[in-house]
Protein backbone atom coordinates (compact mmCIF):
# COMPACT_ATOMS: atom_id res chain seq x y z
CA UNK A 1 0.00 0.00 0.00
CA UNK A 2 1.19 3.54 -0.87
CA UNK A 3 0.96 6.66 0.66
CA UNK A 4 -1.62 7.75 -2.31
CA UNK A 5 -3.64 4.88 -1.71
CA UNK A 6 -6.98 5.08 0.61
CA UNK A 7 -7.37 2.86 3.46
CA UNK A 8 -10.29 1.45 2.96
CA UNK A 9 -11.69 -0.46 5.80
CA UNK A 10 -11.11 -0.78 9.11
CA UNK A 11 -8.94 -4.02 9.29
CA UNK A 12 -6.33 -1.13 7.29
CA UNK A 13 -6.27 0.65 10.61
CA UNK A 14 -6.30 -2.35 12.80
CA UNK A 15 -3.31 -3.66 11.23
CA UNK A 16 -1.05 -0.62 11.82
CA UNK A 17 -2.41 -0.34 15.35
CA UNK A 18 -1.01 -3.68 16.14
CA UNK A 19 1.96 -1.99 15.17
CA UNK A 20 1.60 0.62 17.51
CA UNK A 21 2.61 -2.33 20.28
CA UNK A 22 5.61 -3.35 18.50
CA UNK A 23 8.97 -3.76 20.67
CA UNK A 24 11.24 -1.44 18.27
CA UNK A 25 10.60 2.21 18.25
CA UNK A 26 10.84 2.29 14.90
CA UNK A 27 8.17 0.74 13.84
CA UNK A 28 5.54 2.50 15.99
CA UNK A 29 6.99 5.76 14.74
CA UNK A 30 6.02 4.35 11.32
CA UNK A 31 2.77 3.02 12.52
CA UNK A 32 2.12 6.76 13.90
CA UNK A 33 3.26 8.15 10.28
CA UNK A 34 0.53 5.40 8.39
CA UNK A 35 -2.42 6.21 10.97
CA UNK A 36 -2.33 10.18 10.04
CA UNK A 37 -2.01 9.40 6.72
CA UNK A 38 -5.17 7.63 6.58
CA UNK A 39 -6.76 11.26 7.62
CA UNK A 40 -9.37 9.55 9.09
CA UNK A 41 -10.65 10.81 12.74
CA UNK A 42 -11.45 6.95 14.47
CA UNK A 43 -7.34 6.99 14.66
CA UNK A 44 -7.51 9.69 16.96
CA UNK A 45 -7.97 7.92 20.50
CA UNK A 46 -4.65 5.63 19.02
CA UNK A 47 -2.71 8.43 19.03
CA UNK A 48 -3.68 10.12 21.96
CA UNK A 49 -2.52 6.31 23.62
CA UNK A 50 0.83 7.12 22.00
CA UNK A 51 1.47 10.32 23.64
CA UNK A 52 2.50 7.70 26.59
CA UNK A 53 5.06 6.29 24.16
CA UNK A 54 8.47 5.80 26.49
CA UNK A 55 10.56 6.72 23.09
CA UNK A 56 10.96 10.28 22.41
CA UNK A 57 10.92 10.04 18.63
CA UNK A 58 7.68 7.96 18.82
CA UNK A 59 6.23 11.19 20.62
CA UNK A 60 7.55 13.81 18.56
CA UNK A 61 5.99 11.98 15.47
CA UNK A 62 2.71 11.82 16.98
CA UNK A 63 3.13 15.37 17.52
CA UNK A 64 3.50 15.82 14.09
CA UNK A 65 0.20 13.47 13.21
CA UNK A 66 -1.98 15.78 15.44
CA UNK A 67 -1.55 18.76 13.45
CA UNK A 68 -3.14 16.94 10.55
CA UNK A 69 -5.93 16.81 12.71
CA UNK A 70 -8.67 20.25 13.22
CA UNK A 71 -10.26 18.00 16.37
CA UNK A 72 -10.85 18.34 19.99
CA UNK A 73 -8.95 15.07 20.44
CA UNK A 74 -6.34 16.35 18.74
CA UNK A 75 -6.37 19.49 20.61
CA UNK A 76 -6.18 17.42 23.81
CA UNK A 77 -2.64 15.60 22.80
CA UNK A 78 -1.18 18.68 21.69
CA UNK A 79 -2.06 19.86 24.76
CA UNK A 80 -0.75 17.40 26.66
CA UNK A 81 2.63 16.64 24.51
CA UNK A 82 3.51 20.98 24.75
CA UNK A 83 4.05 19.84 28.32
CA UNK A 84 5.99 16.86 27.35
CA UNK A 85 9.83 16.60 29.43
CA UNK A 86 11.36 16.47 25.58
CA UNK A 87 12.20 19.61 24.27
CA UNK A 88 11.78 18.88 20.66
CA UNK A 89 8.49 17.20 21.23
CA UNK A 90 6.64 20.13 23.62
CA UNK A 91 7.91 22.35 20.47
CA UNK A 92 6.38 20.59 17.92
CA UNK A 93 3.29 20.05 20.14
CA UNK A 94 3.29 24.28 20.61
CA UNK A 95 3.49 24.49 16.87
CA UNK A 96 0.56 22.17 16.36
CA UNK A 97 -1.84 24.07 18.89
CA UNK A 98 -1.13 27.06 16.29
CA UNK A 99 -2.86 25.99 13.91
CA UNK A 100 -5.98 24.62 15.30
CA UNK A 101 -9.28 25.81 13.50
CA UNK A 102 -11.84 23.89 16.07
CA UNK A 103 -13.08 26.98 18.57
CA UNK A 104 -13.94 23.85 20.99
CA UNK A 105 -10.23 23.77 21.28
CA UNK A 106 -10.14 26.75 23.10
CA UNK A 107 -11.41 25.05 26.26
CA UNK A 108 -9.18 21.88 26.45
CA UNK A 109 -6.05 24.89 25.94
CA UNK A 110 -7.25 27.41 28.60
CA UNK A 111 -6.07 25.46 31.57
CA UNK A 112 -2.45 25.67 30.35
CA UNK A 113 -2.53 29.30 30.97
CA UNK A 114 -1.64 28.93 34.56
CA UNK A 115 1.41 26.27 33.98
CA UNK A 116 4.40 27.03 36.37
CA UNK A 117 6.61 26.84 32.73
CA UNK A 118 6.55 30.48 30.94
CA UNK A 119 7.29 28.11 27.60
CA UNK A 120 3.63 26.62 28.17
CA UNK A 121 2.00 29.69 28.79
CA UNK A 122 3.16 31.25 25.87
CA UNK A 123 2.06 28.15 23.54
CA UNK A 124 -1.31 28.00 25.30
CA UNK A 125 -1.87 31.89 23.84
CA UNK A 126 -0.16 31.27 20.84
CA UNK A 127 -2.78 28.61 20.23
CA UNK A 128 -5.94 30.40 21.27
CA UNK A 129 -4.89 33.41 19.30
CA UNK A 130 -6.56 32.28 15.77
CA UNK A 131 -9.23 30.61 17.49
CA UNK A 132 -10.30 34.22 18.71
CA UNK A 133 -12.46 33.01 21.84
CA UNK A 134 -13.93 36.10 23.59
CA UNK A 135 -13.37 33.93 26.94
CA UNK A 136 -9.60 34.39 26.31
CA UNK A 137 -9.62 38.25 26.63
CA UNK A 138 -9.57 38.17 30.01
CA UNK A 139 -6.15 35.71 31.19
CA UNK A 140 -4.55 37.27 27.71
CA UNK A 141 -5.14 41.06 29.47
CA UNK A 142 -3.62 39.71 33.33
CA UNK A 143 -0.71 38.17 31.42
CA UNK A 144 0.19 41.24 29.56
CA UNK A 145 1.58 41.79 33.21
CA UNK A 146 3.51 38.15 33.04
CA UNK A 147 6.97 38.42 34.31
CA UNK A 148 8.07 36.75 30.93
CA UNK A 149 8.17 38.73 27.90
CA UNK A 150 7.49 35.78 25.53
CA UNK A 151 4.06 35.12 27.37
CA UNK A 152 3.84 38.85 27.23
CA UNK A 153 3.91 39.02 24.03
CA UNK A 154 1.63 35.81 22.67
CA UNK A 155 -0.86 36.97 25.37
CA UNK A 156 -1.17 40.46 23.49
CA UNK A 157 -1.82 38.50 20.34
CA UNK A 158 -4.64 37.30 21.59
CA UNK A 159 -5.89 40.62 22.80
CA UNK A 160 -4.54 41.83 19.20
CA UNK A 161 -6.76 39.33 16.89
CA UNK A 162 -10.01 40.20 19.10
CA UNK A 163 -9.47 43.25 17.62
CA UNK A 164 -11.65 45.37 20.41
CA UNK A 165 -11.52 48.56 20.55
CA UNK A 166 -12.14 48.26 24.86
CA UNK A 167 -8.86 46.92 24.60
CA UNK A 168 -7.26 50.01 22.65
CA UNK A 169 -5.24 51.47 25.88
CA UNK A 170 -3.66 47.68 27.08
CA UNK A 171 -2.53 47.72 23.36
CA UNK A 172 -0.67 51.19 23.62
CA UNK A 173 0.30 50.54 27.01
CA UNK A 174 2.74 47.44 25.29
CA UNK A 175 4.15 50.11 23.10
CA UNK A 176 5.94 50.67 26.12
CA UNK A 177 6.59 47.19 27.36
CA UNK A 178 10.43 46.86 28.51
CA UNK A 179 10.63 44.14 26.00
CA UNK A 180 11.43 45.31 21.96
CA UNK A 181 9.66 41.56 21.21
CA UNK A 182 6.67 42.74 23.05
CA UNK A 183 6.34 46.58 21.92
CA UNK A 184 7.00 45.39 17.98
CA UNK A 185 3.90 43.21 18.25
CA UNK A 186 2.18 46.50 20.16
CA UNK A 187 2.85 48.32 17.05
CA UNK A 188 1.51 45.86 14.75
CA UNK A 189 -1.74 45.12 16.59
CA UNK A 190 -2.84 48.49 16.58
CA UNK A 191 -3.50 48.91 12.73
CA UNK A 192 -6.61 47.44 13.09
CA UNK A 193 -7.89 50.70 15.46
CA UNK A 194 -9.25 54.01 13.56
CA UNK A 195 -8.81 55.74 16.30
CA UNK A 196 -6.42 58.62 16.74
CA UNK A 197 -4.67 57.61 20.19
CA UNK A 198 -3.65 54.43 18.12
CA UNK A 199 -1.98 56.55 15.17
CA UNK A 200 -0.75 58.19 17.57
CA UNK A 201 0.80 55.75 19.51
CA UNK A 202 2.08 53.61 16.55
CA UNK A 203 3.67 57.09 15.17
CA UNK A 204 5.71 57.12 18.36
CA UNK A 205 6.71 53.73 17.86
CA UNK A 206 8.52 54.71 14.84
CA UNK A 207 10.67 56.58 17.07
CA UNK A 208 11.80 53.19 19.41
CA UNK A 209 15.55 52.16 20.28
CA UNK A 210 14.46 48.91 18.92
CA UNK A 211 14.43 49.24 14.76
CA UNK A 212 11.90 45.80 14.77
CA UNK A 213 9.83 48.03 16.72
CA UNK A 214 10.05 50.82 14.18
CA UNK A 215 9.64 48.37 11.00
CA UNK A 216 6.61 46.96 12.72
CA UNK A 217 5.63 51.09 13.20
CA UNK A 218 6.13 52.04 9.64
CA UNK A 219 4.43 48.29 8.30
CA UNK A 220 1.60 49.63 10.52
CA UNK A 221 0.98 53.20 9.90
CA UNK A 222 0.69 51.74 6.13
CA UNK A 223 -2.39 50.05 7.28
CA UNK A 224 -3.45 52.73 9.44
CA UNK A 225 -4.03 54.84 6.47
CA UNK A 226 -4.44 58.16 7.85
CA UNK A 227 -2.46 61.43 6.33
CA UNK A 228 -1.09 62.24 9.78
CA UNK A 229 1.51 59.98 9.60
CA UNK A 230 2.99 61.28 6.34
CA UNK A 231 5.72 63.30 8.03
CA UNK A 232 7.20 60.70 10.31
CA UNK A 233 7.19 58.01 7.52
CA UNK A 234 8.96 60.62 5.24
CA UNK A 235 11.99 61.01 8.26
CA UNK A 236 11.52 57.37 8.81
CA UNK A 237 13.16 57.10 4.98
CA UNK A 238 16.23 58.35 6.61
CA UNK A 239 16.42 55.38 9.44
CA UNK A 240 19.77 53.20 9.78
CA UNK A 241 18.23 50.07 8.56
CA UNK A 242 17.09 49.80 5.23
CA UNK A 243 14.08 47.13 6.87
CA UNK A 244 12.75 50.27 8.59
CA UNK A 245 13.46 52.41 4.90
CA UNK A 246 11.48 49.74 2.73
CA UNK A 247 8.13 49.55 5.68
CA UNK A 248 8.28 53.51 5.27
CA UNK A 249 8.34 53.41 1.53
CA UNK A 250 5.41 50.54 1.53
CA UNK A 251 3.62 53.05 3.63
CA UNK A 252 4.00 56.04 1.83
CA UNK A 253 2.69 54.56 -1.47
CA UNK A 254 -0.29 52.98 0.12
CA UNK A 255 -1.04 56.64 1.73
CA UNK A 256 -0.73 57.99 -1.62
CA UNK A 257 1.93 60.29 -0.23
CA UNK A 258 2.65 63.17 -2.73
CA UNK A 259 4.38 65.34 -0.46
CA UNK A 260 7.13 62.47 -0.26
CA UNK A 261 8.22 62.54 -3.82
CA UNK A 262 11.44 63.87 -3.72
CA UNK A 263 12.36 61.70 -0.97
CA UNK A 264 11.25 58.69 -2.01
CA UNK A 265 12.85 59.82 -5.41
CA UNK A 266 16.45 59.83 -3.65
CA UNK A 267 16.09 56.22 -2.95
CA UNK A 268 16.11 55.33 -6.10
CA UNK A 269 20.11 55.57 -6.40
CA UNK A 270 20.46 53.41 -3.31
CA UNK A 271 22.49 50.32 -3.25
CA UNK A 272 19.70 47.76 -1.83
CA UNK A 273 17.78 46.71 -4.82
CA UNK A 274 14.80 46.16 -2.55
CA UNK A 275 15.05 49.51 -1.95
CA UNK A 276 14.96 50.72 -5.32
CA UNK A 277 12.45 48.40 -6.30
CA UNK A 278 10.27 49.57 -3.23
CA UNK A 279 10.84 53.13 -3.90
CA UNK A 280 9.76 52.73 -7.89
CA UNK A 281 6.73 51.05 -6.60
CA UNK A 282 6.49 53.46 -4.30
CA UNK A 283 6.27 56.19 -7.25
CA UNK A 284 3.65 54.15 -9.25
CA UNK A 285 1.29 54.11 -6.25
CA UNK A 286 1.33 58.03 -5.54
CA UNK A 287 1.49 58.33 -9.58
CA UNK A 288 2.59 62.23 -9.45
CA UNK A 289 3.94 63.48 -12.93
CA UNK A 290 6.54 64.98 -11.00
CA UNK A 291 8.48 61.69 -10.24
CA UNK A 292 8.80 60.67 -14.01
CA UNK A 293 12.36 61.98 -14.57
CA UNK A 294 13.84 60.52 -11.57
CA UNK A 295 12.14 57.16 -12.77
CA UNK A 296 13.68 57.73 -16.26
CA UNK A 297 16.97 57.85 -14.81
CA UNK A 298 16.40 54.16 -13.55
CA UNK A 299 14.43 52.85 -16.60
CA UNK A 300 17.55 50.66 -17.18
CA UNK A 301 18.83 49.95 -13.85
CA UNK A 302 20.91 47.32 -13.33
CA UNK A 303 18.28 44.74 -12.04
CA UNK A 304 15.55 43.27 -13.89
CA UNK A 305 12.90 43.36 -10.93
CA UNK A 306 13.87 47.27 -10.47
CA UNK A 307 13.38 47.81 -14.35
CA UNK A 308 10.20 46.04 -14.62
CA UNK A 309 9.18 47.67 -11.40
CA UNK A 310 9.78 51.27 -12.94
CA UNK A 311 8.17 50.84 -16.54
CA UNK A 312 5.12 50.07 -14.51
CA UNK A 313 5.29 52.65 -12.24
CA UNK A 314 5.73 54.82 -15.37
CA UNK A 315 2.51 53.50 -16.93
CA UNK A 316 0.85 54.83 -13.95
CA UNK A 317 2.03 58.18 -14.29
CA UNK A 318 -0.05 58.18 -17.72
Amino acid sequence: MTAFEPFEDFGDIDEIVERLNDADGGVRRLAVIDLAETARQEVLPHLLAATDDPDVTVRLQVALAFAEFDASEAAGGLVKLVTDEDNSVAQAAADGLEELKDPAAAGLIQPLLDHRSAFVRAAAFRGLRALRSPASLGPALAAMRDEDPDVRAAALGVVAYLKLEETLPSLIGATRDPDAGVRAVAASALSFSSQPAAAAAVAAALGDESWQVRMAAADSLGRLGQASAIDVLMAALSDEYWQVQQKSLIALGKLKAQPAVPAISRLLQSEILALRKEAAAALGEIADPAARDALMEHISDADPDVRKTVHWALTRLG
